[in-house]
């Protein structure tokens, strides 16, 4: 009878299908029971290969955990709803829903995760970009998929995250197309004759952002000081179920076929007729008579130095008491349809401004003003950084104004000016090439003459002699 082997020791054996098997002692498993891992191979080099790869990644503290791995589209459920969601802010845990719905899922879903090879995120990535996808929009799936297969590979449920070893297309970064100082003028001369104007001198010429701009409030306002305090922002979330079937809750609402050619319902879509509901489809929370954490909220921003203080420029103080005094008589008006939200830009009856007839309103202002089309942010940050700029403040100053929290970030926000470059060279050539000199005229005739004009006529005579 043989020895009994040590604790923790392998045994490779023959075995009677053919095949030669190794089996690895890799700990002890959640419920108490040992891990035994199995390899099996056609020769015994080859198994004992597999297994000593096995121990090297045992006696590391790398080996992944026992039992039957989860397929991307079940751990990604699984990373959003446990993990990310205790980290990311609503909006952003938003884009990582959808984005995993409409592309990591249908692209990479049914692999199991351990399984997944870097040439399998490559082949989505490159459908990605023939269906019509911008590169950034594929840089920010690889990002999400990246992240969600870091966090399993380092609770070892899996070897490697390849996404590591994938080039992600590269992007093109979008030029800022802020206004010009004419642009500017003529863009707040149009916005002067309706009754937003002053929420378009905050966005234009203080540069803040939509929802920092709107969900601005009277608290948080000083005008004594002359101080703006951007503590909140008004952002449109997504609404989720509040009951516990989601499933059932919006069986009604439920579409499992696509959309015939010419579909006449989904017309005025703007980016056609939606995609159609998965078996399991837990969505349409907004139907739900128990939704919540949906709809226009506040919320704060996105790091700590965005809610810096921001000092008010003094020309714009009258303004804005002209604009608290007429807010007085809109709510004397209202009476008891007033919603009280202290918002500084508020609706007739007291509620927010919407973001999506703000935004919508920049576009009809965009006309008025006869400047062609942009996006808002380059009508507002990218305007008031570039103005900063050609007025002589640097740069130091332009990022704590617009409050970001590196100076390369404001660079990109920055955009420089042909008139301001031109000038630049000019000096730069008159350094090293001075400009020519004045040539000297010579002797001028003149009606007097000086005191010794005479006795120098007469020492010429006298050379003449």
């Amino acid at each position: 009878m043989s020895p009994r082997k040590p604790n923790m020791e392998s045994t490779i054996y023959f075995g009677a299908d053919g095949w030669w098997h190794g089996r690895v002692t890799m700990g002890v498993k959640n419920d108490g029971s040992p891990d035994r891992r199995h390899r099996r191979a056609k020769t015994k080099a080859e198994v004992r290969r597999k297994v000593r790869e096995l121990e090297r990644l045992r006696d590391q503290g790398r080996a992944t955990t026992a039992g039957r791995k989860p397929t991307v589209a079940r751990w990604m459920e699984t990373y959003l709803t446990d993990i990310a969601s205790l980290k990311l802010k609503p909006r952003s845990l938003d884009d990582y829903w959808s984005k995993t719905r409409n592309d990591i899922i249908p692209g990479v879903g049914q692999h199991r995760i351990d399984k997944l090879q870097p040439e399998h995120l490559e082949r989505m990535y490159r459908a990605m970009l023939d269906a019509g996808h911008a590169p950034s929009h594929v840089v920010k799936v690889h990002r999400i998929l990246s992240r969600a297969l870091k966090i399993a590979h380092r609770r070892r449920i899996i070897g490697e995250n390849v996404a590591t070893l994938v080039d992600p297309p590269s992007i093109d970064e979008i030029e800022a197309n802020p206004f010009t100082k004419e642009e500017a003028k003529a863009f707040l001369e149009a916005a002067s004759k309706r009754p937003t104007f002053m929420r378009w001198i905050v966005g234009v010429g203080m540069g803040f952002r939509q929802g920092e701009t709107l969900g601005l409030r009277w608290s948080y306002v000083d005008l004594e000081a002359e101080l703006f305090r951007p503590e909140w922002q008004l952002q449109r979330l997504t609404w989720r179920h509040g009951c516990e079937d989601t499933h059932a809750c919006g069986a009604r609402l439920h579409r499992f076929e696509p959309c015939p050619a010419g579909c006449a319902r989904h017309k005025s879509y703007k980016r056609g007729c939606p995609k159609p509901c998965p078996k399991t489809c837990t969505r349409h929370a907004s139907a739900c008579p128990q939704r919540k954490e949906g709809g226009l909220v506040f919320t704060r921003p996105k790091t700590k130095k965005s809610r810096n203080a921001v000092p008010i420029p003094p020309v714009f103080i009258p303004f804005l008491h002209e604009h608290k005094a007429g807010q007085e008589e809109l709510r004397a008006a209202a009476g008891e349809l007033w919603q009280e939200h202290d918002v500084v830009f508020s609706r007739p009856d007291g509620r927010p401004l919407d973001p999506r007839a703000d935004y919508e309103e920049f576009k009809e202002l965009l006309k008025e003003a006869g400047i062609d089309d942009r996006r808002l942010y380059d009508g507002s940050r990218h305007t008031a950084g570039t103005i900063l700029n050609e007025l002589g403040v640097d740069m130091p100053t332009i990022m704590e104004i617009l409050r970001h929290t590196q100076i390369s970030q404001t660079r990109r926000y920055v955009k420089g000016r042909s008139h301001l470059s031109k000038d630049a060279m000019r000096r730069m050539g008159e350094f090293f090439v001075p400009a020519p000199s004045t040539p000297d005229p010579g002797p001028t005739e003149t009606r007097t003459e000086t005191a010794d004009t005479r006795a120098a006529r007469a020492r010429r005579r006298r050379r003449i002699r």
